[in-house]
Parts: structure tokens; C-alpha cells; sequence
């Protein structure tokens, strides 16, 4: 169960080795979370996760996960709800892909789209389900300010975020009422080995500040969190600009 905080002292983070997922297992374990699963396709960067949160006092399992296995996630990750509650879930698995390639490889685009959308959608509703069943707990998912508006330069990534986005709030408007709270988190250009070598955005951040915007709305139960919050009113601005301008503009 949560402690008087809200702090989650159990931890399933799906996506393992995300950076961002695991600078917000380090800043939780850090407080009071004492459990954490790390689902991920087995590798030493999975088994080096799992060890770096033990060193720091939690105990820690690796779960095999793949987002693309839709038809596993229901026995795997359910099973992990029978051993005993889970406070939070942590959809944090994702592609960027490369959109010029990926424009030129449609088979390429879909695995974007299947592992950014359809296999979070899969995923989302199995750990849904049990935290409902189990009458408490928060599924937080990483989303992107990439799904507010599809621009030129990546709309095949932000498709998929656009999707899993209203996935998220719907899921959120569903769960109402149940003790499952459902937090949707829209980070700008966060600072990864996945962003690595591209031109940087404006208001860029790091996995450590969205960790700690994870954890500031968890306490607030906040439903939708940016990061950085300027973003909010930036995008909010992009959303109204005119198509003809707003393919004129450099994004």
C-alpha cells in the first residue's frame, strides 16, 4: 500500500532499462518504495538495471516482457499481481524509430506504432484490470508533447503517442471512482541514449527531472503533468496556430 504520502512502496516499471523509468525507480526507492519488478526483454543492461536499485536498497526482480508479445502480457504481468499487491505502475517502454526511414519502410513505421500504441494498450489493460481488482494503486504513462500536434518532422512517432495519449485519459475517465488513479505525463526532449545526436528542442529536460515531476504529481494525483510545465502552455499555443502557418514553422 501507499505510505500517508502517497508514496508507492511497491514498483512495476514496464520498460526496464528506459532511462526515465528508472531515474523515477531511483527517486522513489530513495523515499519509500522498497519492491520493484523491471519488465523487459532479458539482457545485461536489464540485469545491470536490476543490481544499480538493489545497491540502493530495494529488492528488485527482472520480469521477461516484450511489448511486441501482446498475447503474453496477461499471464505475465497478471501473475505478478497474484504474489501481492503493486502500488504503481510505470508504462515507461517506447521507439522513436527514424522517421525518414520509416517513411520509406512501412513495416518499419508499424513496429513503431505497435510498440508505442497497440503494445502499451495491451499492457495498460492487463495492469489496469488487476490494480481495479485489487481496489488501489496509480498506472502512470509516459506520453510525449510529440502527440498534442503531428508535425512533419516525426509524425509518425507522435501518431503513436497521440494514441496511446487518449488511451491513457480514457483509461483515466474509465478507472474513476475504482481507487486506480491514472496519470498521463507529457515530456518535452528529454535527454537520452534515444535522443542521442539529434538537434536538441527547446525547454529540453532529463529522465531526473521527469522523475521528479512523476513524483510531485503522484502526491498531488494529478491526472496530466508536462514537463517542463511551460511546455503546457506552449502547446497549447501550437494547437491553435493555423495549418498553413504551422507548416511553415521549423518544428
Amino acid at each position: 500500500m501507499k505510505d500517508a504520502f502517497g508514496a508507492p512502496q511497491s514498483l512495476l516499471v514496464l520498460g526496464g532499462t528506459s532511462e526515465i523509468g528508472l531515474a523515477t525507480a531511483r527517486r522513489l526507492v530513495a523515499r519509500r518504495t522498497r519492491t520493484v519488478w523491471l519488465a523487459g526483454r532479458p539482457s545485461p543492461a536489464l540485469t545491470a538495471a536490476a543490481q544499480s536499485l538493489r545497491d540502493l536498497g530495494a529488492e528488485v526482480h527482472t520480469v521477461p516482457f516484450d511489448a511486441l508479445d501482446t498475447a503474453s502480457h496477461e499471464e505475465r504481468l497478471g501473475k505478478l499481481f497474484t504474489e501481492g499487491d503493486i502500488d504503481m505502475v510505470l508504462l515507461a517502454f517506447g521507439v522513436l524509430g527514424d522517421q525518414t526511414h520509416d517513411e520509406d519502410e512501412p513495416l518499419a513505421a508499424v513496429r513503431v506504432a505497435q510498440t508505442n500504441y497497440t503494445g502499451a494498450v495491451s499492457a495498460g489493460l492487463v495492469c489496469a484490470k488487476a490494480l481495479q481488482s485489487q481496489g488501489h494503486g496509480s498506472l502512470v504513462v509516459l506520453s510525449s508533447v510529440a502527440g498534442e500536434r503531428a508535425r512533419r518532422a516525426n509524425f509518425i512517432y507522435g501518431s503513436s503517442k497521440a494514441g496511446l495519449d487518449a488511451f491513457a485519459q480514457g483509461l483515466g475517465d474509465a478507472l474513476h471512482g475504482t481507487g486506480v488513479h491514472v496519470m498521463v505525463v507529457r515530456p518535452g526532449f528529454v535527454r537520452t541514449k534515444m535522443t542521442r545526436g539529434l538537434a536538441e528542442a527547446p525547454l529540453a529536460t532529463t529522465p531526473e527531472a521527469v522523475a521528479l515531476a512523476v513524483e510531485l504529481g503522484l502526491r498531488r494525483r494529478a491526472e496530466t503533468v508536462w514537463v517542463p510545465g511551460a511546455l503546457r502552455v506552449v502547446m497549447s499555443a501550437l494547437r491553435h496556430v493555423p495549418r498553413p502557418l504551422f507548416r511553415r514553422l521549423p518544428l
